[in-house]
Formats: structure tokens, C-alpha cells, sequence
């Protein structure tokens, strides 16, 4: 192949639609249209552009169906989309199965960066050297129109001689001479800071002290030495790592990893595309060199992914399994006896180790319930980048409506380092179940599915107390009557008799239960404030 034909056709980009399923993209709003009169609109309409304008998310899909098939060699599909069963094969001693997706299916090691850029959120990609982990992130700073030279100068490389100047910046000498205060001492500060696109390469060679200047980088938006302040815009942010615990030259820090949002692993080379490689150094090109310009972001547009990602909604009966999802992981019924603080952060901020205080839970089923698989619950800040993720999924798909096969493939890759396995749990000593122990996506979508069976077997879209209650609550205090008000709180004492009746206090139930005091001492504040 001469190298000119290798450049054309490296360069292709995918026509339209990239999704022929997706539904047609609404064109935004624009002010200027209610000033185009009948004569206007059929002029444009004959005129020789009639094909609508490409949408943003049309624009993502180009990107990443060039990154896949052209750029980083990632012939995967461990995303997987259905819209009929799909045909399944099943090899070996272990019996692992090959799903063959019946619908438009992605590489995750190409997708979440992707759609990390879209939602500015940070990435960490894990995997041995030579996986192409900076380069996927190289590829995502060109996508937002960055150059390869400033994107190199950028580039914060941990070595564990790394100092907080290093990082941040540096005073001026003279300043540092001359200054009366510490007010007058300007800082130069480091140019990668104002970037939208962020990458620290082997984030975990960083030593501990300058992992906490980066924490605060990370963290809150804004650089601080010697008491001056550098505010940095929103940005994307790619960490890379050769290994998945967390260790390194230096351990990272629990504040620095909890500010991670989404965790993605970098596959192996599939050596059956070795000729891809043999025909890159014949041509003497790498990708970052042949990025076709269709692909390319600007600032505007970036943004303006952003504000429509945030727009797609989330239905509530998808909400509600989140919801049931996350609460069965933080209860610990002998953490303490105050009901509030029965959780599992109870136990680690009195130093217990949790098998310990979980051991006297007896008489439940340790195998079926959630909770028992982990040492830990969900963080604000989890359920708040499950959400931004999943919209991002759906929104990629060309879908204005989060499914719940977003939330089931999504919620693997951000719960990842945030969902700590108990592996000393009943469940992972099974035999058939050791495998969870190293595969901890396929852990986290089968705890997920569990979840969604258990949600459909007690049947919470029909049977739902708390959403009756919720639902009377939302329309407000104002106007009700002594009457009303006691018919609200006889139903939330009903509920929780009815609960209680039920001997076992299960995970899903402590935030309900919660949730039921929280409304019957909204109401009875109200009750009291009608009879003063």
C-alpha cells in the first residue's frame, strides 16, 4: 500500500447516520426562527442544501468509530446493545460464552474517554505499559483542537521526584526579593492548568504530598501557592496507571482515588491485527498525525454537548432501581443502635473491621443479600456521576431518554474503585463464583441484575408505599387541613407497622424507613404549626 492511499484511507471518517436506529435530531431552538416568514423557509428549502445539519452527537459517533477503526486499535465490543436475543457460544472448562450483540455495540476503552470529554469528568485507564493508555488520552486533547505540541507540553508525567512547583508552578525570583507581603509575590504558573484537557501520566509514581496539591486541582477547580490563587476551567481530566490497586511507586492517596469518576481498563493487542501495525511503520505516520478535521471539537461545540447530555431525562422507573440498587450496600443492622447510624461508615470511623460486626447478622440468606458483598455503600458522588454517565450513554446512542441498559452497562466502569468487594463475604468463597474476585465489571452488572430481579419479584413500580407518600408530599404543605395532615401520618405509621412486621430489616428497607421519619416529622412540624 503507498503511503498516499494509507493516509486516505485512514482518514475516512464514517458517513451518516453512524446509527441508522437512532431518532431523527432535533434541531435547537433558535430565537432567529420566529422572524423567517413563508417566502424565507421555502427559499431555504429550495435552495441546493437541503441535508439537515450534522448534531453534536451524530459528531461523537464519527469520533469514535474513526478512534476504533483507525486510531486505537481496539477490536472490542464489551459494551454490548441488543434489540433481539443475541446468538451465544460457549467454550472451555469454564464455560465462557460469546455473545454475538444484535445491536450497535462499543469498545469501553474507546467510549468512556470519550464520553468523559463530552461530560468533563475524570478518567482513569489502567492496564500494563504499551496499551495505549496516553495515547487515548493524547487523541481526546487533539479531538478538542488542542495541537500534539501543546498537548506534549501539557502532559504532567509522575515521577517520584515530582514537587508541588513541579506540578503548579513556580514564584518569581524578584517577586520573592522584593515583595513587602505575601500578596505581592506573583506565581508563573504552569500553562497546563488553564487547559480543558488534563493528563497525568502514571498518577501514581506522584509523591504523597504533591498528590495532595493535584487532589485540590482535581477536587475544587483552583491551584493554590504561597497563598495566590489559580482558577482553572472545567476540563476533562485522563489519569493513567499500570496497575489496578491503586499502588505505584507511592500509594495513592483514598481522597485523590475517591475524585476519580470513571475507571477503564485498556485491553490486550489482539495480535490478528499485527498488519495494522506493519503497515503504520511502512508508512512512517502515527494517528494522532492523520486526525481528520470532520472529528474535531471546538470549545462551543464541547459545551454545547454538555448542555445536551444534561437535558436527556432519566424516567422515574429507572431512577427508582438506581435507587433500590444503591441503598442495600450501606446498612449494617449491628453498627450501632441509634437507626441512623446503622452503616457501614459507623464501623470504619470507629476503626472495626466490618466481617467483624457483620458476623453477628445472622439468620439472613449472606448469598442473595447485596450488602454482604461489600465493605462499603455508595458516595454522593457516585450517584451523582452515575447519572451524568448514563445520560451520556443514552445520549451517545442518539436516545433523548435514558434505557436501562444505559445504567446497566454504565455503572460497572464508575463504581469500579468505588464499590469495595468484601472478599472475604460468603459469596465470593464459592467456587463457581472465585472468578468476581478478578472481574470486578462482571461483579458489578450481576449485582445490578440481581438487584432489578429482586426489584420486579417485590413488584416496588406498583407496590411502593414511600412513592405514595412522596407523591401527596410534592404537592405541597399549603392549604392542607388537621385532616389531611392525620391521614398522612396514619399512613407512614401503617407502612412502618407493616415492616415491621416482618421481623428482618434488609438494606433496601433502611432508606425507606428513613425516608417514612423524615416525612412523618415534616408532617407533624406542619400539624403543630396548624394548631398553634
Amino acid at each position: 500500500m503507498s503511503f498516499g492511499s494509507f493516509i486516505s484511507s485512514r482518514q475516512k471518517v464514517s458517513q451518516s447516520p453512524t446509527n441508522p436506529a437512532v431518532a431523527q435530531t432535533r434541531k435547537a431552538f433558535d430565537v432567529a426562527d420566529l422572524y423567517k416568514g413563508p417566502v424565507e423557509t421555502a427559499a431555504s428549502a429550495a435552495d441546493g442544501a437541503a441535508a439537515p445539519a450534522m448534531g453534536l452527537d451524530e459528531k461523537l459517533r464519527k469520533a469514535y468509530f474513526w478512534i476504533v477503526n483507525y486510531g486505537i486499535i481496539s477490536p472490542f465490543y464489551d459494551i454490548e446493545y441488543n434489540d433481539k436475543p443475541p446468538q451465544t457460544y460457549t467454550f472451555g472448562d469454564t464455560k465462557s460464552q460469546l455473545r454475538l450483540p444484535t445491536g450497535q455495540s462499543y469498545s469501553s476503552f474507546v467510549l468512556l474517554p470519550l464520553l468523559n470529554l463530552a461530560v468533563r469528568k475524570r478518567c482513569l485507564l489502567v492496564g500494563g505499559p504499551g496499551r495505549g493508555k496516553t495515547a487515548s488520552a493524547v487523541l481526546m486533547g487533539l479531538i478538542s483542537g488542542y495541537s500534539m505540541q501543546e498537548l506534549k507540553r501539557s502532559i504532567q508525567h509522575g515521577q517520584p521526584q515530582m514537587t508541588i512547583a513541579d506540578l503548579l508552578g513556580n514564584p518569581l525570583p524578584s517577586d520573592m526579593v522584593n515583595a513587602k507581603s505575601m500578596d505581592e509575590i506573583r506565581i508563573a504558573w504552569r500553562k497546563w492548568l488553564g487547559m480543558r484537557i488534563k493528563i497525568i501520566d502514571e498518577y501514581n509514581r506522584i509523591p504523597t504530598r504533591t498528590q495532595s496539591a493535584l487532589l485540590t486541582v482535581m477536587g475544587d477547580n483552583y491551584a493554590e501557592l504561597l497563598d495566590q490563587i489559580y482558577e482553572c476551567p472545567e476540563a476533562a481530566w485522563y489519569l493513567t496507571a499500570n496497575d489496578d490497586a491503586g499502588g505505584g511507586t507511592y500509594q495513592v492517596i483514598e481522597a485523590l482515588r475517591d475524585r476519580i469518576d470513571v475507571v477503564v481498563k485498556a485491553l490486550h493487542f489482539n495480535n490478528r491485527f499485527l498488519r495494522e501495525l506493519l503497515l503504520r511503520i511502512e508508512a512512517g505516520v502515527k494517528p494522532e498525525q492523520i486526525l481528520p478535521p470532520e472529528i474535531v471539537f471546538s470549545i462551543e461545540e464541547l459545551d454545547r454537548v454538555n448542555d445536551e447530555i444534561l437535558a436527556v431525562r432519566i424516567p422515574q422507573e429507572i431512577r427508582r432501581r438506581l435507587e433500590f440498587f444503591a441503598s442495600q450496600f450501606e446498612f449494617c443492622e449491628y453498627g450501632a443502635e441509634q437507626i441512623e447510624y446503622k452503616t457501614k461508615d459507623t464501623i470504619k470511623l470507629a476503626g472495626m473491621e466490618y466481617h467483624v460486626v457483620a458476623s453477628q447478622d445472622t439468620g439472613k440468606d449472606k448469598m442473595r443479600e447485596l450488602g454482604a458483598h461489600t465493605k462499603n455503600g455508595f458516595s454522593v458522588r457516585s450517584l451523582m456521576t452515575i447519572l451524568v454517565f448514563v445520560k451520556a450513554m443514552a445520549y451517545f446512542r442518539g436516545e433523548r431518554e435514558v434505557a436501562i441498559e444505559d445504567m446497566r452497562q454504565m455503572l460497572p466502569f464508575v463504581l469500579h474503585d468505588k464499590l469495595v468487594p468484601d472478599l472475604d463475604a460468603a459469596f465470593f468463597n464459592q467456587p463457581e463464583h472465585a472468578v468476581y474476585r478478578l472481574d470486578r465489571v462482571a461483579w458489578l452488572r450481576r449485582i445490578f441484575d440481581v438487584s432489578c430481579q429482586e426489584y420486579d419479584r417485590l413488584d416496588l413500580d406498583r407496590k411502593d408505599p414511600v412513592a405514595d407518600i412522596e407523591k401527596a408530599f410534592d404537592r405541597g404543605l399549603d392549604g392542607l387541613s388537621e385532616t389531611d395532615v392525620r391521614a398522612q401520618l396514619a399512613k407512614i405509621e401503617r407502612a412502618l407497622s407493616d415492616w415491621a412486621a416482618g421481623r428482618k430489616l434488609y438494606g433496601h428497607q433502611f432508606d425507606d424507613i428513613l425516608k417514612m421519619k423524615y416525612y412523618h416529622q415534616r408532617y407533624t412540624n406542619y400539624l403543630a404549626w396548624l394548631q398553634s
